[in-house]
């Protein structure tokens, strides 16, 4: 395993374009510690601090940091289909089976370095997580703090799912461009079957079966936490409370097209006439 990452790390980092992005997806996320550290004042009558609100308060911290971290994944994923698009326009992907790495191998290197990436950005989102929360959080109980950390297990999983989905449309197209406008057109696509569904039942049922679908299966993992946050500031307000928690049901769905991207992958070079 660890040979087939540093292969694949070898490979990116000769890429300038590679590292560019690589250090964006990494950076980006961190602009919750921005965030965490403005100060608004508004026209001399009041200062305005967000890490003052309670925001960062632990549990909800872990779930507001998730969240907002996970929406720059986009920047990684064109780093993913970039692996597979430089292996078939340089036609390295032909040199390493010649040099006796197999095909199976090949997928698997693709996959491990999503893991490894993804379990680096999930280590480094916790770390700082912890940071601002023991920084500004009023609850520093070990009981408190750690309640719900199960949100980076969510965040690691939709990584992984949401890259091996990248991987698999890379593999499908094999150009950079065309496999992100894939993964625009997939979204579409679910979200017309929704509007049949709705037309054809009702919204609740199309809803249901829509969470089955890759791209908002892997969404439901880590919910929305506007909501959350104003039931905090107004809990008599019953009707906006909603359920924002990590369900296993939605981590076991995620996981099962992550399997299924990989070995649809696998089985794609495995037929192809390199």
């Amino acid at each position: 395993m660890l040979r087939l990452i540093n292969l694949e790390l070898q490979k990116l980092l000769l890429n300038r374009a590679s590292k560019v992005l690589i250090f964006i997806s990494f950076i980006l996320p961190f602009t919750v510690l921005v965030l965490s550290s403005i100060k608004i004042n508004f026209f001399g009558f009041f200062t305005l601090e967000l890490g003052e609100l309670g925001i960062f308060n632990f549990p909800i911290i872990w779930h507001i940091t998730t969240f907002f971290a996970a929406q720059f994944k986009f920047f990684f994923a064109i780093v993913v289909v970039s692996m597979i698009g430089n292996e078939y326009s340089n036609k390295t992907i032909k040199q390493n089976l010649i040099d006796g790495l197999s095909k199976k191998e090949f997928i698997l290197s693709k996959f491990y370095t999503i893991v490894f990436f993804s379990l680096l950005a999930t280590i480094l989102i916790g770390v700082a997580t912890f940071l601002i929360g023991m920084y500004y959080s009023s609850y520093t109980e070990a009981t408190i703090v750690f309640r719900e950390i199960e949100f980076l297990l969510a965040y690691f999983i939709k990584l992984v799912g949401f890259f091996s989905l990248c991987l698999f449309l890379g593999m499908l197209v094999k150009r950079s461009a065309f496999a992100l406008a894939f993964l625009f057109v997939l979204f579409i696509v679910e979200w017309i079957i929704l509007g049949l569904i709705t037309w054809q039942a009702n919204f609740n049922i199309a809803e249901k079966i829509q969470n089955f679908f890759p791209l908002k299966s892997m969404h439901k993992l880590i919910d929305q936490p506007f909501q959350r946050i104003m039931m905090t500031k107004f809990p008599e307000k019953t009707e906006i409370a909603y359920d924002y928690a990590v369900h296993w049901y939605e981590i076991v769905i995620v996981l099962g097209w992550t399997a299924l991207f990989v070995f649809l992958s696998y089985r794609l070079l495995k037929k192809r006439d390199l």
